[in-house]
């Protein structure tokens, strides 16, 4: 990323981030109502596969809950914050474009709401229900696909996203699946779902 990216992303994370999630139900939290980890943090055990070639994705697959959605691109807001997709009826997963593509080398993030208003739920509702190993396949532009293993998945306070963790560098292709969880605060959730994926296979 550049140093221009690296900091606008930090600001979203820090507050701004999927704040359009508001409205639907609460999802993510313990029975206490506090942030929780499902899996713990950490990279998955499958053997990473050699990175890919830069490839906008189009498409993403998540088989465990039942996701497949068009990806569209998502840049910077006015405010230098991170776009997020908009909120309508043929919810869409957005990926972040000053980050990598899927495959390639460093983390490729991918934003998606729990809710979308009045729409009801939105493409990432089930986010927090993935589990250690599950598959999520990204599909390229150039007709190839990028397929990730789960490694952890955590929801945690927004006041304390782990910007580093989400979007520092890292030496293999990685990626990082956002959206809003845990008790909603007026229009807005409070936490954070993040999934952690490494790239396991390439699929001509």
């Amino acid at each position: 990323m550049t140093p221009l990216s690296r900091r606008a992303f930090a600001t979203a994370a820090a507050g701004a981030l999927l704040a359009g999630c508001g409205g639907g139900h609460r999802t993510g939290g313990g029975a206490d109502g506090r942030p929780r980890s499902t899996e713990p943090a950490g990279r998955s055990s499958a053997k990473p596969a050699r990175a890919l070639r830069r490839s906008v994705p189009v498409r993403l697959e998540i088989p465990a809950i039942a996701v497949d959605t068009p990806v569209m691109r998502l840049g910077l807001a006015p405010d230098h914050t991170v776009e997020v997709p908009p909120l309508t009826a043929d919810d869409r997963a957005g990926w972040y474009r000053h980050s990598p593509t899927p495959g390639q080398r460093g983390p490729s993030v991918i934003l998606g709401h729990v809710t979308v208003g009045d729409h009801g739920d939105g493409v990432f509702r089930h986010l927090a229900r993935l589990r250690r190993g599950e598959r999520i396949v990204a599909h390229l532009e150039n007709g190839t696909a990028a397929e990730f293993a789960v490694g952890s998945v955590r929801t945690v306070a927004k006041a304390d996203f782990p910007t580093e963790e989400v979007y520092g560098d890292v030496d293999r292709a990685e990626l990082r699946l956002i959206t809003c969880g845990g008790p909603r605060v007026g229009d807005e959730y409070r936490d954070n779902v993040i999934v952690f994926a490494t790239l396991r296979a390439a699929i001509a």
